[in-house]
């Protein structure tokens, strides 16, 4: 290797070594990430399916269904597998297991008709499938004699995989149009100098971020009718509940995340800081706040803190108004939280904002 490039090299790892904000993006937070999701996923006192029991299941053929105390049971499957699955069944009626199955909170039941269990699940949803195919195993291996089953796929609007998942990926793409459209925008400006020379002219700094807000309110108005005409042609999927509740919300979480972009570009000019900081914001919520799969999932001591991020509170009430009929009683409380998320992070943002 001969000296010059020697020097570069070395030059590189300088500059890199030198931001201490970029070791710990670049190492330590990835193994945060790492262990905390490692908690969650393979803990097995935690893990569990949540199944809903309709109706009356004879005792004598799945005793272990009974519970032992209160409404619920929890039975752990196949002694002989290495990394069980605990399945926690509750006993509600056919009504309340269909709003269940709609908010994510399970995703199949079951119910006993004549001399047949019947499962009702969507069949276009893989957990529900392996969930069916483990409680059939169980039920045949404890029943006397073997009981017969049907599967009933439920594939009426609303209670589909794809009615659970539009609204998420809606709330998703609100929060990413902020985060890195208006986020990233900023800290670009700082890295070339940019908003030293805006501030010198009469322009008031409050509009100015004002103005990202707006343009971004436009721009995510687009992205997210783009996709709502996308899954209404092809999916099918319709809106049970009000409209303007719809736009309450999407107007509260566009300001909640607008207002979290202003405050994560505050203070860095570095890319690669401005990554970190974005991706530290944006990833845990895209795991925790359910979007791709229902966040009752994650062990129920941290439920209660899921429900209330952001990102869960938009994408539930996007939800409720698309498969509940939800209308503007039920989105007060979340458009509420957003909406003082949105004032405090923006002035807040704004009292530390680095111009220079």
């Amino acid at each position: 290797m001969n000296n010059s490039l020697f020097q570069l090299v070395a030059l590189q790892f300088k500059n890199f070594f030198r931001e201490p904000a970029i070791i710990f993006w670049a190492v330590i937070f990835p193994i945060l990430m790492a262990w905390v999701l490692g908690i969650a996923f393979t803990n097995k006192g935690e893990a569990k399916k949540t199944v809903a029991v309709v109706g009356n299941i004879s005792e004598k053929r799945v005793a272990w269904l009974k519970p032992d105390s209160g409404n619920t049971v929890t039975k752990q499957f196949g002694e002989d597998i290495k990394n069980p699955t605990r399945v926690k069944f509750i006993f509600i009626d056919e009504p309340a297991a269909l709003l269940s199955m709609k908010r994510g909170e399970i995703n199949l039941f079951l119910q006993q008709i004549g001399d047949t269990i019947t499962y009702r699940y969507d069949p276009q949803n893989p957990d529900a499938v392996n969930t069916y195919l483990m409680i059939e195993r169980e039920i045949n291996r404890n029943g006397e004699p073997m009981i017969r089953s049907s599967v009933k796929p439920i594939t009426s609007k609303g209670n589909r995989y794809i009615d659970f998942l539009i609204p998420g990926l809606i709330a998703m793409g609100i929060m990413n149009s902020c985060l890195w459209g208006i986020s990233w925008n900023l800290i670009e400006f700082r890295m070339k100098k940019l908003l030293r020379r805006m501030v010198a002219t009469p322009m008031r700094k409050k509009d100015f971020l004002l103005s990202n807000l707006i343009t971004r309110t436009l721009i995510g108005a687009f992205e997210t009718s783009m996709l709502l005409l996308f899954a209404f042609l092809y999916f099918r999927i319709s809106m049970e509940g009000s409209i303007l509740a719809l736009m309450l919300i999407y107007f509260a979480g566009i300001f909640a995340f607008a207002g979290i972009a202003i405050m994560v570009s505050s203070r860095t000019a570095n890319s690669q800081i401005g990554n970190g900081l974005i991706n530290a914001v944006t990833l845990p919520m895209m795991i925790l706040s359910g979007i791709f799969f229902s966040y009752h999932n994650f062990p129920d001591w941290c439920i209660p803190f899921i429900k209330y991020l952001p990102l869960t509170l938009l994408a539930d009430s996007i939800r409720s108004i698309f498969i509940e009929g939800a209308g503007l009683r039920e989105i007060v409380m979340p458009f509420i939280v957003l909406t003082l998320t949105g004032v405090i992070t923006f002035f807040a943002g704004l009292k530390i904002y680095k111009w220079y």
